[in-house]
């Protein structure tokens, strides 16, 4: 009977656990349901929807009537994207200063993120903290600095000449060098930290073996440290290049004519032009291109866990 009783007690146990871990498990999903999916599936619908009323509503895409099942789906919104030679050279001009913006990230955040993993101890929070230190402002406030400091009659300016390495000031407002720079400023953190908690938590034994074997200092970075915090550096990538592909604010205060990029096609097309259908279609388009770089990491992933 004991036995009896302590099978059954074991079998409540095992099925609490089972309960929990899909509460844990199911909770994330649920909440990713309800802010992604949900939200993209209705601009998904209304990328393929008609404008109706003058503006104010939009057309059904299933109706049935008379026994017959209906569907209306339009899809004249992608195909003026697919042959508009602007909106290409758009989602391009996104993607190469994303790039840009996400590789002048690494170069810069990396040797930062490598001098703070190396840190004492006791030191690291203070550096953790200067990293952080510039989400205490605005960040429209900081971008609006720039502003001041990039301007014909700007700080930088004041000093170059000051220092008598140009004879005029240099024209560095709203062109693709403020863009850049404004970029790479914001989302510098996105690299260092994802880098920083890589690195501190590297097994240093492998440096040290290395180093026993005869290695260089130049060897054992890139043949050990680089290869083993390539996890963080995809991770930084991806927290720099998502969210620079559709960035808006920036290319509104420090970018030019010659920056144009998605996020302001984006605003003009919902609030300008109010046309809610052809602004669903691309932004349905960036989100594909973004889903992209995020596919690579999962499978990389995946490859990592396997060989583990």
């Amino acid at each position: 009977m004991n036995h009896v009783w302590q099978r059954q007690l074991a079998d409540l146990v095992s099925l609490r656990k089972l309960t929990g871990r899909r509460f844990v498990i199911g909770v994330p999903f649920v909440w990713l349901a309800l802010t992604f999916l949900l939200p993209f599936l209705i601009v998904l619908r209304i990328s393929f929807a008609e404008i109706e009323n003058g503006g104010n509503s939009f057309g059904n895409l299933l109706s049935f009537a008379d026994g017959i099942l209906s569907i209306k789906i339009k899809v004249a919104n992608y195909l003026f994207i697919a042959r508009d030679d602007l909106y290409a050279l758009t989602y391009l001009s996104s993607l190469k200063f994303a790039a840009i913006t996400t590789l002048l990230c690494l170069v810069i955040g990396y040797p930062f993120a490598y001098f703070m993993a190396r840190a004492r101890a006791s030191v690291r929070p203070a550096l953790l903290m200067l990293v952080m230190l510039p989400f205490w402002t605005s960040f429209l406030l900081r971008i609006y600095a720039w502003k001041g400091i990039l301007a014909n009659h700007g700080i930088a300016n004041h000093w170059l000449l000051a220092l008598g390495l140009i004879r005029e000031p240099l024209h560095m407002m709203n062109t693709w060098f403020s863009l850049v720079i404004g970029m790479v400023y914001a989302y510098l953190p996105f690299m260092i930290l994802p880098l920083y908690a890589n690195l501190a938590k590297m097994d240093m034994r492998f440096l040290e073996a290395a180093a026993d074997l005869g290695a260089t200092p130049m060897q054992v970075f890139w043949r050990i440290t680089v290869p083993l915090s390539k996890s963080g550096i995809i991770a930084g990538a991806l927290l720099v290049f998502i969210p620079a592909v559709g960035e808006y604010v920036i290319p509104e205060l420090l970018g030019g004519p010659e920056t144009l990029m998605i996020g302001h096609v984006l605003w003009d097309e919902f609030f300008t032009n109010n046309d809610w259908p052809m602004a669903s279609a691309v932004t349905v388009v960036v989100i594909l291109l973004i889903l992209l770089p995020l596919t690579i990491f999962n499978k990389y992933k995946a490859e990592q866990g396997e060989r583990v």
